[in-house]
């Protein structure tokens, strides 16, 4: 596939929109066009080994679910090692693309994989994605009725104005009047340009109704997952359903003030990764997640939640399997699709 087609492609698969506004997602190097992508290679890090692997596999773009490029580069040397992976993914024409949060957002995503550690659960996203494209602009709607004298004064001024989009007028019959109804979306910003525009006339400003815009809520996308098991479950059971979903020999885990590991479980909460901000506040008998600092692990417990942390990457990387065979399926088998042997959680149990 071209590189640019199968970019658009994984968009389609998760867009880009779904991701964090601090996350940096999407094609991140791209070697000179045309380019030609016969094998995908999937890793949860893009380290320098993983790099090696790609170059011996020869494969044409890298899927890194954390991106490699996050705060910005000043230059691009042989001197640290992420300026190095680009070095060595421009000279063996490798792109990289990173999908990060937009695939914890997601229904199919790392999120929803990471619930069947549990067993069997319903599941309903901590924080909701909302609409990434309507309203198209504007944060609010603004609304009010002038006669036609006033009007050409109060477009010519609006029309002034920055970041007002979708304005319109239509005749309208107030108490008896002729008059004509004027709507306008507007940014946060523009909002107390226009107020304080209306303002100068009293009769106009009464008149004045004001909308706040919200976007529709993404039915089962968002971060987080917050979990009701179908049957209550020991919190002991449930360490060992996780340890064998994310096949590890050792979690750690923090037992909620009044609880022990006889417990029952019956709602959880997760996050893949670094849950903290994620799931603080979330009431819930277990929180699950990669990493959590100290004194949010001591909230948890104070507050009777029982805490099971399993390393950062390692609530993440065992989706890689699933999404190889999402993404054959997505892309109709017409590129070879390989998961790295070489990534692994730089932590390991001594």
């Amino acid at each position: 596939m071209d590189l640019r087609e199968l970019v658009s492609a994984l968009n389609d698969f998760a867009s880009p929109s779904l991701a964090e506004s601090w996350d940096n997602v999407g094609l991140l190097v791209e070697p000179s066009p045309p380019h030609t992508v016969n094998t995908l290679l999937l890793t949860n890090d893009l380290t320098e080994e993983v790099m090696e692997e790609a170059v011996q596999k020869a494969a044409d773009l890298i899927l890194s679910y954390h991106p490699p490029i996050f705060t910005p580069l000043k230059r691009v040397t042989w001197k640290t090692w992420k300026e190095r992976l680009v070095v060595r993914a421009l000279e063996h024409r490798i792109g990289i693309y990173s999908p990060h949060t937009a695939y914890d957002a997601i229904p199919h995503g790392v999120n929803n994989w990471l619930t069947k550690g549990l067993g069997g659960c319903t599941s309903v996203p901590l924080h909701p994605s909302t609409a990434p494209s309507y309203p198209a602009e504007g944060t609010h709607r603004v609304e009010f009725c002038t006669d036609t004298e006033h009007l050409e004064v109060v477009l010519s001024k609006i029309k002034d104005i920055q970041e007002i989009s979708c304005l319109t007028t239509f005749p309208a019959r107030v108490e008896g009047e002729e008059q004509t109804r004027v709507t306008l979306n507007c940014s946060q910003k523009a909002l107390l340009e226009v107020v304080a525009l209306l303002s100068q006339n009293s009769l106009l400003y009464h008149k004045t109704e004001i909308l706040l815009l919200q976007k529709p809520l993404l039915p089962h996308t968002g971060m987080g997952r917050l979990c009701t098991l179908s049957e209550p479950v020991s919190l002991s059971n449930i360490m060992e359903r996780i340890k064998s979903h994310l096949k590890l020999p050792h979690i750690r885990i923090a037992v909620g003030m009044g609880k022990t590991l006889e417990s029952p479980v019956k709602k959880a909460a997760l996050c893949a990764g670094s849950g903290s901000s994620v799931l603080k506040g979330t009431e819930a008998d277990l929180y699950l997640t990669g990493e959590m600092s100290h004194h949010d692990v001591l909230d948890a417990v104070a507050n009777g939640i029982s805490v099971i942390l399993c390393e950062h990457s390692n609530t993440e990387r065992g989706f890689l399997s699933e999404l190889r065979d999402m993404l054959a399926t997505h892309l109709q088998n017409k590129i070879n699709i390989i998961v790295s042997e070489k990534d692994r959680d730089p932590l390991q149990v001594a």
